[in-house]
């Protein structure tokens, strides 16, 4: 029982409840194991740990309760580390004020007339350039969550472009990199769409989008080619760049948050078994609310998992396709606040499991016939 061989053993054997039988277990393993094997195979490894989570989850004989206690751990711990990184966002420092925005951009375009700077929203994030708050719970939960996004300053050029605005294009790299700043490629993009037939791509012209970064500061700078005497030929902005509090906030976030959601999907999934370990073997229990709690389950791991799935690609395509001096936000993968309206409605759709698991096991006597 000390050998390197039994000792693997046992620390496998730790998926399983106390109340298995750990020790025979063990015993069984050492008996049919060669002589030479000095640790388990990894079909073994693999058998022991399915097979102990499934005990643990209450379920041993299901072939797919870790599968679906992984999807709600996982799923529980993004969100989490969303909530979690969202308040470390609280951390970035305030955006620069418009002096201190008017000299940058002299710096960058000094033959522009800089003279109107748009201030900020008063929050780290707005929507509508409006802090988040009750009035605006129509709009984030009916479609236009996505408005929701980080406080910037900027500032604007109207009129149209006296000078080659390929020119204009070629200054602002020419004196970003002169001023420190680091510059990301540059992004071409139609004005419009080409309209036909006939319709030659080559002659629509090109915006130019151009991203750069000096220190936490992260510029967007965008050229437009085409424009008229009442509209912006160019517009800048200025954003803090991810504060550090976010990443060690998301890891523990993430990791807390998949914890409590493991340990809550077993508690709900043993409360709600078929054969409940923990009743006495005279007697018969059954769960009132057994194939509610399983649909509502079912329900909101859907309902929780399909933005993820829509946005994580779209994000990641988005990312590689255009300079980002920074990221979008972590909950912006996860399909959030877009559609918030499903997480909303799988969130109740677990508490009402959880309230529902929580109802008392139904008792009946078994019958034993007399001898």
């Amino acid at each position: 029982m000390t050998t390197p061989l039994a000792r693997r053993y046992r620390r496998l054997l730790l998926c399983y409840p106390r109340t298995h039988r750990r020790d025979e277990l063990l015993a069984t393993l050492l008996d049919a194991a060669p002589p030479d094997r000095t640790r388990p195979t990894l079909r073994e490894a693999s058998d022991l740990l399915r097979h102990g989570l499934r005990a643990r989850l209450g379920r041993p004989a299901s072939r797919t309760v870790v599968a679906w206690a992984t999807l709600a751990a996982v799923i529980s711990g993004l969100f989490g580390a969303a909530f979690a990184t969202r308040a470390a966002w609280e951390t970035v420092r305030p955006l620069p004020d418009a002096a201190q925005v008017r000299a940058m951009l002299l710096e960058i375009l000094p033959n522009e007339p800089w003279d109107q700077v748009y201030p900020p929203p008063p929050a780290t994030f707005a929507i509508y350039n409006q802090p988040l708050g009750w009035n605006m719970a129509s709009e984030m939960m009916l479609g236009d969550g996505g408005e929701y996004s980080q406080a910037a300053i900027g500032a604007g050029v109207n009129g149209h472009p006296g000078d080659d605005p390929r020119r204009t294009v070629d200054e602002a790299l020419a004196n970003l990199e002169s001023h420190g700043w680091r510059v990301y490629n540059t992004a071409w993009s139609d004005a419009y769409s080409c309209v036909g037939p006939p319709c030659d791509p080559t002659t629509i012209p090109q915006n130019a989008t151009i991203a750069a970064r000096r220190g936490d500061t992260a510029l967007t700078l965008e050229v437009y080619t085409w424009s008229t005497p009442d509209t912006t030929h160019l517009s800048a902005s200025f954003m803090r760049t991810t504060p550090l509090a976010v990443w060690p906030a998301g890891i523990a976030g993430f990791l807390l948050a998949s914890l409590a959601a493991l340990l809550l999907f077993g508690w709900a999934s043993r409360r709600t078994e078929a054969d409940y370990p923990s009743r006495p073997a005279a007697t018969s229990s059954e769960h009132p609310a057994r194939g509610w709690v399983m649909g509502l389950f079912g329900l909101a791991m859907v309902l929780w998992w399909a933005p993820t799935l829509y946005a994580l690609p779209f994000m990641t395509l988005h990312h590689i396709r255009e300079p980002h001096p920074t990221w979008h936000p972590m909950w912006e993968w996860l399909g959030q606040p877009t559609f918030s309206l499903f997480f909303v409605v799988g969130s109740g759709c677990l508490l009402l499991a959880l309230a529902l698991s929580a109802l008392p096991r139904r008792q009946t006597e078994a019958i034993t016939a007399a001898t």
